[in-house]
């Protein structure tokens, strides 16, 4: 089977869903500019990502590093078959979604309170309610929602999260429209072992939903993580250009797996995703540029192999 940049050829495909523009940047010092970001995003595409996570309309006095999300929608290169995802946590921010023309809405849902009233202001109780007035909101929109569970293998405030939480959780999340469910390990506790067990928890309660998993690198477990997200039959990824983010709202949430180093694990396991090595780790090295820092992915580093 010939292996390009994107991954072997007719091998299976894992879709990558890329988070740099949000979840990479609301956690840095820098603030980048709104011409910056539609050129990480437009080049993100160009390097084959067809779904990324490119704004975020929370409150920009909370989260300075996302404000001027309808500009960078406005700026952004529409292509067909890619995907801009908004994230909103309220139905104001869902106004915002909407008006900005995203492509796809997502929605956070914490499994545990701790986190929730920290983040979002509320219980997750209150949090499941606001999600099924966004989901009314939607109806006849043709945008699709999706919902993540945020903290689903660990809370900075809780502690350990037992698997019946999320799986609760998810089957509330499974009465609304969503199209597909997240689980997020936000603060990068997860092992291996607790990806595969949470993985057949939820499935029989998701309604036949698409999963996908979204890892952090804080405890270096974050690679093996999603290599048992995709030995559990998860084949949608998210992951950050760089390796840079992490939650302003969750203490030691450091970067998310980088997307580089995600692709060259995967393409190097006989998988395809569509998505240029080459380019994915040059535009992991533009955003440290931009960010004054050095990329956490060593992709960049090292190089691919063979070289």
């Amino acid at each position: 089977m010939a292996v390009d940049e994107r991954g072997s050829e007719g091998a299976e495909h894992v879709e990558i869903v890329e988070v740099g523009p949000r979840d990479g940047l609301q956690n840095e010092d820098t603030v980048l500019s709104v011409e910056d970001r539609i050129e990480l995003i437009d080049r993100a595409v160009d390097a084959g990502v067809r779904r990324i996570e490119a704004v975020s309309f929370v409150n920009p006095k909370r989260v300075p590093q996302m404000a001027g999300a309808e500009e960078v929608m406005a700026g952004v290169r529409r292509a067909p078959g890619v995907s801009h995802i908004g994230l909103v946590l309220n139905r104001r921010g869902l106004e915002r979604a909407v008006a900005a023309k995203v492509s796809e809405v997502n929605v956070a849902v914490p499994a545990t309170d701790g986190f929730c009233t920290r983040n979002q202001g509320c219980s997750v109780d209150e949090m499941l309610d606001v999600l099924a007035a966004i989901d009314a909101d939607l109806a006849g929109t043709g945008i699709p929602l999706s919902v993540t569970v945020s903290t689903a293998f660990g809370c900075p405030f809780d502690g350990e999260v037992a698997p019946g939480r999320v799986v609760e959780v998810v089957r509330r999340i499974a009465d609304t429209g969503a199209v597909e469910i997240a689980l997020a390990d936000t603060i990068g506790v997860g092992v291996p072992r607790q990806v595969s067990e949470l993985l057949r928890a939820v499935g029989p309660v998701a309604g036949g939903r698409a999963l996908r998993c979204h890892f952090h690198n804080t405890r270096n477990t974050g690679y093996a993580n999603a290599l048992a997200a995709v030995d559990g039959g998860v084949r949608v990824l998210d992951s950050s250009l760089g390796g840079f983010g992490g939650c302003p709202f969750a203490p030691a949430a450091t970067g998310n797996i980088a997307t580089e180093d995600l692709l060259y694990m995967l393409h190097r396991s006989g998988l395809r995703t569509g998505v240029d090595l080459a380019e994915a780790a040059a535009l992991g090295d533009w955003m440290g540029e931009r960010l004054g820092k050095r990329p956490p992915a060593y992709l960049g580093r090292a190089g691919g192999f063979p070289v």
